[in-house]
């Protein structure tokens, strides 16, 4: 019983504040109706229980998901594979899901994002983006920034925001999602709920406790019920009642501090959760520089998270040494060139134009949503494109492109690149250079149920606009420069993935139209003053090509000292 519970791990205590797992509720979210019960449990309960009855030692199949769902077998591997994507650890990729993973994983498909937030600098935001648009869209005839921002210009939530909404969705259905987890005691019948050890490690797929240090810590070993039990003798099962509010208290507890935390820096003069590059750090654009990144490290976030954020006109560069934790988020960057060159788990795109973003290697999603002509290259597990509008992907991916939303001329391209260290970061990762999917985008509806944003009525059931594949002609090979390292045996020295026969074509094209315009060059019999004369007219129209193409700019930025 609750009035058991042992002093040191009151909810007030500092070290026992519980944060939710950011990944489920920002890359495990899927647009699709069928995966989606509003019911609490009076659907998802039966559903596990048959789920278990034809399960593998608790873990099921894309095929058996499809079939008890009856839905297409493309959309439940794309749930399995999703859920996998945002998982606390790596699963086996060919053992299924586990069936109790699985239901709290359908079961947060209920939730809603939080409305993007009015920015502080809102007529700053407006100079940079026109008022009206070019495009004719079902949902609106403004940009997918537009769309978001309105007419108050909003951002992407703030961090403490985004963690509070979270907080607050899993306390209003945290009753509901233990009795999930639950089972009924032999004899008792459902009145009485009991959670083990094990099942209430599932909990950690949503929840985990905020100090640096918890995260080798299994979950139940921070509860007064599961501590310190012997693996050889488990502890006894404990009523989901009991748990239920040994949880809540401690999410209570966790808003409350947040609370005080905000009050705080509102009054007073306390490190910004979410200051931005442009306003800490102006002008400051050397890639050498590791403060062109503002880093979100407060005590309160144990898996930190570094950001690149409001770059405009510049050229930012940050590898491994200059990451914090697992993940990037790159925000409202604007007519810049930003190399995140470093393996990483999950990484963001969100509100950037006119930018050109190079992603390492990313082993579990990335996320790119209201953008508008940008170029991203990226080496990765998965993607998922949503409200983007002429922008080009450059894909080395394992798994199908996931398109969504309100989508206008896009455009996917085989992977482009490559730097130093891009294989050794592969690995890390998991992310297979044989395996490339770019061409096999996966589209989704039109609206996401997921958006709290309203939409027009008619374009629930529409089906976003795919994805082009770039004309072979137009495919042009990225350089990243050599900045840091030198060459070694095990630097990559080439694009890993395989180019598709028909861009190679393109390329070999490219190559002999070039070597013959050179040997002409070298060939021409003319005096030298003249060669001199034809040297500076080449000259002269390359400054100009580099100063119409904004290319300069990336010269003079990252020449360094």
């Amino acid at each position: 019983m609750l009035e058991e519970k042992p002093e040191p791990s009151t909810p007030t205590s500092p070290s026992l504040l519980i944060r939710p797992r950011r990944e489920p509720f920002e890359y495990g979210l899927l647009p699709i109706s069928k995966l989606i019960f509003s019911d609490g449990t009076l659907t998802l309960a039966p559903l596990k229980e048959k789920l278990l009855q034809t399960s593998t030692d608790g873990r099921v199949s894309a095929s058996q998901l499809a079939e008890a769902l009856q839905i297409p077998h493309d959309y439940a591997c794309l749930a399995i594979d999703t859920l996998a994507s945002v998982l606390p650890a790596d699963p086996d990729p060919n053992a299924g899901a586990d069936v109790h993973d699985l239901i709290l994983f359908l079961y947060i498909q209920t939730y809603k994002r939080l409305l993007p937030r009015a920015h502080k600098d809102s007529a700053a935001v407006a100079d940079v983006w026109p008022s009206t648009s070019a495009f004719d869209g079902y949902l609106s005839a403004l940009s997918p920034l537009q769309l978001v921002r309105s007419n108050s210009r909003r951002f992407i939530p703030s961090q403490a925001d985004e963690e509070a909404h979270q907080l607050s969705y899993l306390q209003k259905h945290m009753a509901n999602i233990i009795a999930l987890l639950a089972e009924p005691v032999e004899g008792e019948g459902d009145e009485s709920l009991v959670l083990t050890s094990e099942r209430f490690e599932h909990l950690g797929f949503l929840i985990q406790f905020g100090e640096k240090g918890s995260e080798g810590i299994p979950l139940s070993q921070r509860t007064p019920f599961f501590a310190n039990s012997d693996p050889d003798m488990p502890a006894a099962p404990v009523p989901a009642t009991q748990v239920h509010d040994w949880v809540s208290q401690h999410i209570t507890a966790a808003l409350e501090h947040n609370a005080e935390k905000a009050m705080a820096k509102e009054n007073g003069p306390a490190a910004d959760l979410d200051v931005t590059m442009a306003d800490a750090f102006l002008n400051q654009t050397r890639p050498q520089s590791s403060s062109s990144t503002a880093m979100h490290n407060n005590a309160a976030y144990t898996r930190s998270q570094s950001f690149v954020e409001g770059i405009s006109k510049a050229s930012v560069v940050k590898q491994t040494c200059d990451i914090k934790g697992h993940s990037v988020k790159v925000l409202n960057c604007h007519d810049s060139v930003i190399y995140i060159l470093a393996p990483l788990k999950y990484a963001t795109v969100y509100g950037c134009s006119d930018t050109t973003i190079v992603l390492g290697a990313i082993g579990k999603a990335v996320r790119v949503e209201h953008c508008e002509r940008v170029q991203v290259i990226t080496a990765a597990k998965r993607i998922c494109i949503a409200n983007c509008r002429e922008c080009i992907f450059f894909l080395g991916v394992n798994q199908q492109p996931l398109i969504l939303g309100d989508n206008h001329k896009l455009q996917v391209a085989p992977y482009n690149t490559f730097y130093a260290q891009l294989e050794e970061h592969m690995a890390q990762t998991g992310v297979v250079p044989t395996v490339n999917r770019w061409n096999e985008p996966l589209v989704l509806g039109m609206v996401d149920p997921h958006d709290s944003l309203s939409h027009p009525a008619g374009v629930s059931d529409a089906q976003a606009e795919s994805a082009a594949r770039l004309d072979p002609d137009l495919f042009t090979n990225f350089l990243i420069p050599n900045w840091y390292s030198g060459e070694s045996s095990q630097s990559t020295k080439y694009n890993p993935f395989p180019l598709p026969e028909i861009y190679m074509s393109s390329q070999r094209k490219k190559y002999s139209v070039l070597s013959d315009v050179q040997q002409a060059l070298r060939d021409l019999e003319v005096e030298e003053n003249k060669k001199r004369e034809l040297a500076g007219a080449l000259h002269v129209h390359f400054k100009d090509w580099l100063y119409a193409s904004g290319n300069i700019r990336q010269l003079y930025c990252l020449q360094g000292d």
